[in-house]
C-alpha cells in the first residue's frame, strides 16, 4: 500500500491514530467510530513505512469473528503480500500457536491435549466434591473456574479472594473450591499427558516466556508490534501473557472504549485501559468520537444514558458525534404484560419489512435469555422469521456440517460431468445436495425444521454471493472458503430477525433495534439493586448503564424502547421502568403521561442538612449529600468496626455480611436511638434488625462502647 494512502477517507482523529509514532499508542474508539479500519491501517501504516515487518505483527482480539475481519481488511490493504502476513488472532488462537510451538523446548516429551469442552469434566469433579451434577449447578462451577483462572486466583485462595471482592458463590467458597482443585487434578492423565484447557494455554505461554531466557528471545525476535482490540475487556490472566509477550519493549498500540466494559463477571477489568497512560507516560493517546454507525438521533440518546453514568469509568466517556444523514427519533413505549409487548414489536417489525427492512437487519434484545420465549411466540404467530443463536455457532450446526460433509463427497467424485461443479453450474449443484438434507422451495412449519432449511438455504445464498466476486469459482474453491470461514468464523446471513442477549449482541449492529423488557429487576438485574437487607451494588448497576448503552449503539436508524408492567397477561401491574430511562422519554412521547405503579410511587430521600433530594446510593444511606458536612462520631464508628469485626469472627463469615462499612458510617452519623430510626438506614431490614438490633443501639447509646474498645 501506498505510504500516503494509509489515511485516505479517515477524519482527523482517525489519521492521527494511524500516523502516531511508532511506540505506545492508546486509542479511545466510541461505538461505530471506526476502529477496525482505523487499526488495520495503523498496521498498514507502520508497515509501509518500514518500521516493522507484517510478519513480525501480532494483532489480537476477543471473538475469532473480529479477528477474521481484521485479517480481511488486511488482506484488502496489501499488507504482508506476497511475505509473510500479520497474525490476527484472538488471545487464545495465539497461544495455541505459540505454545505448541514451544512446548517440546520447554516441557519436553510430555503430550498434552486441548480440552476444549469442560462440562464433563466438572462435571465429575463435582460429583467427586458431593455436589449435584445436573446442568444449572456444573455450569455455575465452571463459570467460577473459568473466574477464578482469568483472574490468576488459585483454589486455595479462592474463598479468601471472593469475601474480599464481595463476589457471591454459587455455593459455600470452601466447597467451590474443591471442585476447581479437583477439576485441576482430574486433568492429569498419568502417562498420557496433560488436558490444557483454554485458560490454562495462556496460563502455560506466560509461563513460557517468564521462566525461559531463550524461549522468550526466540519469540521477541519474531514478534515486535502488537495491536490489542477491545483492550477494555483483558483480564488479568490475559494481561500476564500481554506482559510477557511484550517484556520491556513498548511497541504497543491498544483499543478500547471503557464505557463498553459488560463483562467483569468473567474477570474482565478495565483498569489495564484506564492505567494505560501511567503505565507509559509518553503514550499517544487519540479519541475517536466521530460516529458513522448511528443517526444523530440514536447517538444522541446513546450519550445521554451515559452522561448520567458515575465512577471513574464513566470519567472516560465519549461524546459521540453522529455523521449520518438524520433519521427517526427513538420511541418509547409502556405496555400492560409481556405478551402485549410482544405483539406490539412483531407488528413494528413487520411493517418495518413491508416498509423494505431486511429482517436480517432487525434485532430484538433482551437482558437475559429467559426473554426470548415471548417473542419467538409471538413472531410464529406473525409469520415473521427469526433466529435465537447468534452466528458464533453457525458452523457447528449439526446440519451445516453435514452439508458439508455431502458437499466434499460430492467434490471427491470423478462422475461428474465436465464443469458440472464450477461457476453458475455450481449453485445448481450445491442446491441438489442440500434438498436431501432438508432443502424445499417453500419454508417448511416446525421449529428445528425450519432452523434446518433456514441453514442450507443460507450456505446456497452465500454460494450465490462468492460467485459475484468469483465467476469461475469450483466446488473445491467453495469448501476451501467455507473451512476458512468455519475457523474464523464468519457465517452467512441468515435471513431472519435477531433475537439476542444484549451481551451477545457486543460488536453487532442492525438498521433497526427492539430493546425491550427494560424495567427495574431486569435491567439493573436484580441481585445489583439491592434490597431492605442488602445496599445496592453501585459498580453493578454502572455496569448495567453500560449495558443498555451498548445496546442502544448498536442500532443504525431504527431504535425502539419498551417495558411491561406485568409478566403475563392480566397479571398485577407491579413492576416499573427502568431507573435507566429517568430523564430520557420526551414529554411528547405517549409513554412520559403513563403514571408509574403506586407501589414505585415513593417519594425520594433528602439529606438531613440540606435538604436537596439525595441522588446515589452512597448518599441514600448516608443520608446526606456527600459534599455536605459530615457529623461522624469517630469514636462510635471504632466500636462500630470492632464489634462487627467480633461478630464476623463468631460467625464465620466476611465482615461485610455483617455491615457494609457504609452502614456504619451511617450509623455513626446519624446514631438511631430505637428500632424505627435504626431500620430507616439503607441496608437494615427486619432481619438484621432482629440479629443485630440491640447490639448496635446499646453501642449507640454507650452502654458497650467503653466494653468495645477495650477488646
Amino acid at each position: 500500500m501506498r505510504v500516503d494512502a494509509v489515511t485516505e477517507g479517515l477524519d482527523p482523529q482517525q489519521a492521527a491514530a494511524v500516523r502516531a509514532p511508532r511506540g505506545p499508542v492508546c486509542v479511545l474508539a466510541g461505538a461505530g467510530t471506526g476502529k477496525t479500519r482505523t487499526i488495520t491501517r495503523r498496521i498498514a501504516h507502520l508497515v509501509s513505512d518500514g518500521h516493522v515487518a507484517a510478519g513480525q505483527v501480532l494483532a489480537v482480539t476477543f471473538t475469532a469473528r473480529a479477528a477474521g475481519e481484521m485479517r480481511s481488511r488486511l488482506r484488502e490493504l496489501g499488507v504482508g503480500a506476497p511475505g509473510p502476513s500479520v497474525q490476527a488472532r484472538t488471545f487464545h488462537a495465539a497461544a495455541l500457536r505459540q505454545l505448541r510451538y514451544f512446548w517440546p523446548q520447554v516441557v519436553g516429551d510430555t503430550p498434552w491435549q486441548l480440552l476444549d469442552r469442560k462440562f464433563a469434566v466438572v462435571s465429575q469433579a463435582a460429583h467427586r466434591c458431593g455436589f449435584p451434577t445436573d446442568t444449572d449447578t456444573v455450569r455455575d462451577l465452571l463459570s467460577e473456574i473459568e473466574w477464578s483462572k482469568g483472574s490468576l486466583i488459585a483454589p486455595e485462595d479462592y474463598p479468601a479472594t471472593v469475601a474480599r471482592v464481595r463476589r457471591e458463590p454459587p455455593a459455600a467458597a470452601e466447597r467451590v473450591a474443591a471442585v476447581y482443585e479437583m477439576y485441576e487434578s482430574l486433568k492429569f492423565r498419568g502417562d498420557e499427558g496433560f488436558y490444557l484447557d483454554f485458560d490454562d494455554l495462556l496460563l502455560h505461554t506466560a509461563a513460557a516466556l517468564e521462566d525461559n531466557t531463550a524461549v522468550a528471545e526466540e519469540f521477541r525476535d519474531r514478534y515486535r508490534c502488537f495491536v490489542v482490540d477491545e483492550y477494555q475487556d483483558v483480564t488479568p490472566l490475559q494481561q500476564r501473557v500481554l506482559d510477557a509477550w511484550v517484556g520491556d519493549r513498548d511497541d504497543l498500540t491498544v483499543v478500547g472504549d471503557a464505557n463498553q466494559t459488560i463483562y467483569s463477571f468473567t474477570g474482565a477489568s478495565p483498569k489495564y485501559l484506564l492505567d494505560f497512560s501511567r503505565r507509559f507516560p509518553d503514550a499517544t493517546v487519540v479519541r475517536l468520537e466521530r460516529d458513522y454507525r448511528s443517526t444523530p438521533q440514536v447517538v444522541e440518546l446513546a450519550n445521554r444514558v451515559i452522561g448520567e453514568a458515575r465512577g471513574r469509568i464513566a470519567g472516560t466517556r465519549l461524546k459521540l458525534i453522529g455523521q449520518r444523514p438524520p433519521g427517526p427519533e427513538p420511541t418509547f413505549a409502556e405496555y400492560d404484560d409481556e405478551p402485549a409487548e410482544a405483539k406490539a414489536t412483531a407488528k413494528a417489525i413487520a411493517k418495518l419489512m413491508r416498509d423494505g427492512v431486511p429482517a436480517s437487519e432487525i434485532a430484538v434484545l433482551y437482558r437475559i435469555n429467559a426473554q426470548s420465549e415471548v417473542y419467538e411466540q409471538a413472531f410464529t404467530e406473525t409469520g415473521i422469521p427469526y433466529q435465537v443463536r447468534g452466528g458464533e455457532g453457525f458452523f457447528n450446526r449439526a446440519e451445516v456440517r453435514q452439508a458439508i460433509n455431502a458437499l466434499r463427497q460430492v467434490d471427491a467424485r470423478n462422475d461428474l460431468p465436465e464443469g458440472a461443479d464450477r461457476g453458475s453450474h455450481l449453485v445448481t449443484l450445491v442446491r441438489a445436495t442440500m434438498v436431501p438434507l432438508g432443502l424445499t422451495d417453500t419454508e417448511p412449519t416446525g421449529a428445528q425444521a425450519r432452523e434446518r432449511w433456514a441453514s442450507l438455504t443460507a450456505l446456497v445464498q452465500l454460494t450465490e454471493e462468492l460467485l459475484e466476486h468469483e465467476p469461475d469459482l469450483t466446488l473445491t474453491g467453495l469448501l476451501r472458503d467455507l473451512a476458512a470461514r468455519a475457523e474464523s468464523r464468519q457465517p452467512p446471513t441468515v435471513q431472519g430477525v435477531t433475537l439476542a442477549s444484549l451481551h451477545a449482541a457486543k460488536g453487532l449492529e442492525w438498521d433497526a433495534v427492539f430493546l425491550v423488557g427494560l424495567t427495574d429487576g431486569t435491567l439493573p438485574i436484580t441481585h445489583v439493586t439491592g434490597d431492605k437487607d442488602t445496599p445496592p451494588d453501585e459498580a453493578g448497576i454502572e455496569e448495567e448503564r453500560r449495558l443498555l448503552y451498548v445496546g442502544v449503539t448498536r442500532a443504525r436508524v431504527h431504535l425502539a424502547l419498551s417495558w411491561a408492567l406485568s409478566r403475563t397477561e392480566g397479571g398485577r401491574r407491579s413492576r416499573r421502568r427502568s431507573r435507566f430511562l429517568h430523564g430520557l422519554i420526551p414529554d411528547s412521547s405517549p409513554a412520559s403521561k403513563i403514571a408509574e405503579p403506586a407501589s414505585s410511587k415513593k417519594k425520594r430521600p433528602q439529606c438531613r442538612i440540606c435538604g436537596k433530594q439525595l441522588l446515589g446510593a452512597t448518599s441514600t444511606m448516608l443520608g446526606r449529600c456527600e459534599s455536605c458536612p459530615s457529623d461522624l462520631d469517630e469514636e462510635l464508628l471504632v466500636a462500630l468496626k470492632e464489634w462487627r469485626r467480633e461478630r464476623s469472627k463468631e460467625m464465620k463469615v466476611p465482615a461485610y455480611v455483617v455491615f457494609s462499612d457504609n452502614t456504619l458510617v451511617a450509623i455513626a452519623e446519624q446514631q438511631p436511638r430505637d428500632d424505627r430510626a435504626l431500620v430507616s438506614i439503607p441496608g437494615i431490614g427486619a432481619k438484621k434488625l432482629e440479629q443485630y438490633g440491640a447490639d448496635v443501639l446499646a453501642l449507640v447509646r454507650g452502654e458497650r462502647k467503653a466494653a468495645a474498645l477495650d477488646l
